[in-house]
């Protein structure tokens, strides 16, 4: 058995390591690329500028979803504001576990579908929502809806959707900057420069081409692996303010079990959810590798780290 304690923190440093080596992996990437852009267009410079205007246009995009990311899940979701009147098993329980957890509380919806899942969103606490479907609330018991609540305030306190909005504005940046490297090196007119003459220039180059084609699927590649890891994070959260792993437990059990579609989720959205919406099958090897491109961790992984805690 492991500790609670020892758990979260390895988890912390494991997502730490993961994020610090993503944030490298796109400097490295963005220099060789702007430099090829530098020399293949016959500049002097590294070719920064093209950074820049990559990070503006990737921010801007970004930023905005990362303001209204609230307003706008809720919105794709079809959700409800949750009222004690209708719906106070769920508003019961999401207060009790704020109580427990010296967390204020956040805005509650209800999606009225009857697959059960559920998601947290909102850049801080003052934006924060909780958002749970009508089929989670009749097939979980009270402690499992707990245990989900729990999940979904850990996001909320660690800030998740604040740390996933900058890998994704990293990620952007690494797209439009390969995207317009290839599209100029395929269909631009090549500039004569002493740096493309060199040695130097030509391994430049050939790097940008091998960084510009590699490096939007190795970072996509990573941004799961964060979103995958902070889904470890807040298991152990939720464990933490709880204290009992086999309600979050059973509760995973239940919703990745239920064959019932969640009409609501899309690809969009489908990151948030406690559990993936999309019901997948595939096992063995290619299985393990299909996992690379999934958002979340298998469920049996998660449910044997959550056995093992005390």
């Amino acid at each position: 058995m492991k500790n609670i304690y020892e758990v979260q923190s390895a988890n912390k440093i494991k997502s730490a390591i993961i994020a610090v080596l993503f944030f490298v992996f796109v400097a490295i990437s963005t220099y060789f690329i702007t430099s090829a852009i530098g020399i293949y267009n016959g500049y002097e410079a590294s070719g920064l500028g093209f950074a820049g205007i990559a990070l503006i246009i990737s921010g801007i995009s970004t930023f905005i979803s990362y303001y209204y990311s609230d307003k706008i899940v809720l919105g794709i979701s079809g959700a409800r504001p949750a009222t004690k009147q209708e719906d106070n098993l769920f508003t019961s329980v999401a207060e009790n576990v704020c109580i427990g957890a010296g967390l204020p509380l956040p805005k509650l919806y209800i999606i009225e579908d009857s697959a059960p899942n559920a998601f947290a969103t909102g850049r801080d606490y003052d934006h924060a929502v909780v958002c749970v479907t009508t089929g989670l609330i009749e097939k979980l018991t009270r402690t499992e809806l707990e245990g989900v609540i729990a999940h979904e305030l850990t996001h909320i306190k660690n800030y998740d959707v604040r740390l996933m909005s900058i890998v994704s504005v990293m990620v952007g940046l690494i797209a439009l900057l390969g995207d317009f490297f290839l599209r100029s090196s395929f269909h631009g007119r090549r500039s004569s420069n002493s740096n493309e003459k060199s040695g130097l220039g030509a391994v430049v180059l050939v790097l940008g081409i091998l960084f510009a084609i590699l490096s939007p699927i190795i970072s996509q590649l990573i941004q799961l692996a964060i979103s995958r890891r902070r889904e470890f994070m807040a298991d152990a959260g939720s464990v933490a303010i709880t204290r009992q792993p086999q309600g979050l437990i059973t509760a995973l059990e239940k919703i990745s079990s239920d064959q019932e579609p969640l009409e609501a989720a899309n690809k969009a959205t489908a990151h948030l959810y406690i559990v993936s919406p999309f019901k997948m099958g595939i096992k063995g090897n290619v299985g393990r590798f299909a996992n690379l491109f999934n958002t979340h961790p298998p469920i049996s992984e998660r449910i044997a780290i959550l056995q093992k805690m005390s």
